[in-house]
């Protein structure tokens, strides 16, 4: 039995979301729709597209509230989530990683034939010719940006050299057609200081800038300059060199991002919108007991989960195994009995999201509707 089967029927009860199973990833609806219309208003009043990355909630759902809210597509990290998207109507999707497998470059030449606006990056050129002759067999073209190495050593070309050339191997390319560079500071993105996250990506803009130059003089004037992300926003949105932006977490929010002064007004521009709900199970100690969230339900790269609703913000989190974490804190086996709900805010959206087929859409306390997460493992 799936979260729909266990739950459809709670949709529209007033105060439903207590009697959801446990542990189960909870969306509040109205904060997420703020989010996305906060974002969107920031990048408007800038003159900025918003292309917002999809690797964070794998919803088409969400994905459509974005659009409708002004973006003009979204970015996927790999072929199966766009795959996904497009399937569902999505337009304007841009692949941030380069396609490079044989069989996942064919797919993409396939995807290229009946998806609107489709956009792809790309790094080395035999990539970009492998691509090309997949095109050419598929009698489908595709518009390109070239991924620039902001210094993770990731993907993207290494230097303003391998740009310029990379540029010219795609213009011999005749199924390909560039649009611009993609520039994307992952290791920036999470430091907490704002005035120390401003210098390091003024540092790197202007290593962008020196790209953007080289490629202008060589005769490819680049038309997109896409990038950024939720922990770089406003400090790229004042620079003024991105023409879009891919934020992705903003719609969230987790604590990842709640540790950082993102805009440097020490608040938090954007409301925590997403939840694990989970309950006790054991209470028979006076300062611990055990919740049926642990490994399996909550991602464990980005530190432990902060307690949101349901025992005090100062309680302690530890993973206690697969299926259990511990809540610490003095009396709390006093205060909380076995079945009590808590609410938890999550360490790191996209990887959580990623082990949870669906969200369960509350306004309130009510649950409204349901939602798939329908690019859940499609990382292929």
């Amino acid at each position: 039995m799936d979260d729909r089967e266990l739950h459809e029927h709670l949709i529209g009860q007033q105060g439903s979301r207590a009697a959801l199973n446990t542990p189960v990833l909870v969306l509040d609806l109205d904060l997420l729709e703020r989010n996305i219309a906060a974002m969107q208003a920031k990048a408007t009043d800038k003159g900025v597209a918003l292309r917002p990355h999809a690797k964070t909630h794998k919803s088409v759902d969400i994905a459509h509230r974005q659009i409708a809210a002004g973006a003009v597509g979204v970015c996927c990290a790999k072929i199966g989530e766009a795959e996904v998207m497009v399937d569902a109507g999505v337009a304007g999707v841009l692949i941030t990683s380069p396609v490079a497998a044989p069989a996942a470059i064919e797919r993409l030449a396939n995807l290229a034939i009946h998806s609107e606006g489709l956009m792809a990056t790309v790094d080395h050129p035999q990539v970009a010719w492998a691509i090309d002759e997949a095109l050419a067999r598929s009698d489908a073209s595709l518009d390109v940006v070239i991924d620039i190495d902001p210094g993770i050593r990731r993907t993207g070309v290494a230097s303003v050299e391998a740009a310029v050339e990379l540029a010219r191997t795609i213009a011999d390319c005749g199924r390909l057609r560039l649009r611009g560079v993609q520039f994307y500071c992952g290791m920036q993105q999470h430091i907490e200081d704002f005035p120390a996250r401003r210098a390091a990506i003024e540092e790197r803009t202007s290593y962008l800038q020196g790209v953007l130059g080289a490629l202008s003089e060589a005769g490819f004037p680049p038309e997109i300059v896409t990038g950024s992300g939720t922990g770089t926003h406003a400090i790229d949105l004042a620079l003024g060199v991105f023409t879009e932006l891919q934020t992705g977490s903003y719609v969230f929010m987790d604590t990842q991002y709640l540790d950082c002064d993102l805009d440097g007004s020490g608040k938090a521009p954007f409301e925590t919108s997403l939840a694990v709900d989970a309950r006790v199970v054991s209470a028979n100690h006076s300062a611990l007991v055990t919740i049926d969230s642990g490994f399996k339900s909550l991602s464990t790269d980005g530190g432990s989960p902060r307690v949101g609703k349901g025992a005090s913000p100062d309680t302690v989190f530890a993973f206690m195994g697969d299926e259990h974490g511990a809540l610490v804190g003095p009396d709390i086996g006093t205060r909380l009995r076995p079945g009590d709900p808590v609410s938890l805010v999550v360490p790191h959206c996209d990887p959580t999201v990623n082990l949870y087929d669906h969200y369960h859409v509350v306004q309130g306390d009510t649950l409204v509707d349901i939602w798939p997460v329908s690019a859940r493992g499609r990382a292929r």
